[in-house]
């Protein structure tokens, strides 16, 4: 599916590829999203909205990777991206403006087969420890929900499974469909039926470039109704996530 035929205006160029070419922060920290296929080329929703962009602004794409999106946040004053790939959080809107979601999943725990766990409630719980990483959606979330659970950050998702392993923890925070993969790699480990929250994932731009922002809210408005989120998604096997609006 190709760009479609837009007009662009100049104060829109000028704010989303100041430097004539689009830099689209693409988070590695989420395989949803976005991850590297076995020949090492990124691939995802993420990537792909940052290519059908970039085609529609008529500028050249410039990836710019990271592995987990606490690390995109840290970097906004940067200035080393133009457009990012986020979930919706409160700490993030003072600074980020956000589109609407294009892809809600589920955040859940993975826990033990013997863990005596069958509820994310039950986790929030005095001497229960959590690995999280750090900055992402869930750590933000789980950091002001949680009333009594210790949170143990790694550096990214992926590190938090490996601290959950290692240190011997409760439970793992994350993304459901990753952590199941967790799952179903070793009986070990089991993911937890319900959630604690579900992340909305959008794309962000600086708060301060606001003609950029209400350019990017039409843009994912207009990928979410032509089904072009959904057909990338199930393409790449990812077809049990949410996309808001969608009637698939």
């Amino acid at each position: 599916m190709s760009a479609q035929a837009v007009t662009i205006p100049t104060t829109v160029l000028d704010e989303m590829a100041p430097t004539g070419r689009l830099r689209a922060a693409i988070n590695f920290g989420n395989p949803v999203l976005a991850r590297r296929d076995h020949n090492g080329n990124p691939i995802g929703i993420s990537v792909e909205l940052a290519r059908i962009l970039a085609e529609e602004l008529r500028v050249d794409l410039e990836m710019v990777f990271y592995d987990a999106a606490g690390k995109v946040f840290a970097s906004l004053h940067d200035n080393q991206w133009d457009v990012a790939f986020m979930a919706i959080e409160p700490v993030r809107e003072k600074e980020i403006a956000f589109t609407n979601p294009y892809v809600v999943i589920e955040g859940t725990y993975l826990v033990r087969r013997e863990s005596p766990y069958t509820a994310v409630a039950e986790l929030d719980a005095p001497d229960v420890s959590i690995a999280v990483g750090k900055g992402a959606a869930y750590d933000l979330f789980l950091t002001r929900s949680l009333t009594a659970a210790t949170l143990v950050r790694a550096d990214t998702s992926a590190g938090a499974v490996d601290a959950f392993i290692g240190q011997k923890l409760d439970a793992a925070a994350g993304v459901r469909q990753p952590l199941q993969e967790v799952a179903a790699s070793d009986e070990q480990y089991r993911v937890l039926e319900d959630s604690f929250t579900s992340i909305r994932q959008a794309m962000a731009v600086c708060r301060e470039r606001a003609a950029a922002a209400r350019y990017l809210h039409d843009f994912i408005e207009r990928q979410i109704a032509s089904g072009f989120v959904r057909s990338v998604l199930e393409e790449l096997g990812q077809s049990d996530v949410t996309v808001p609006g969608s009637h698939a």
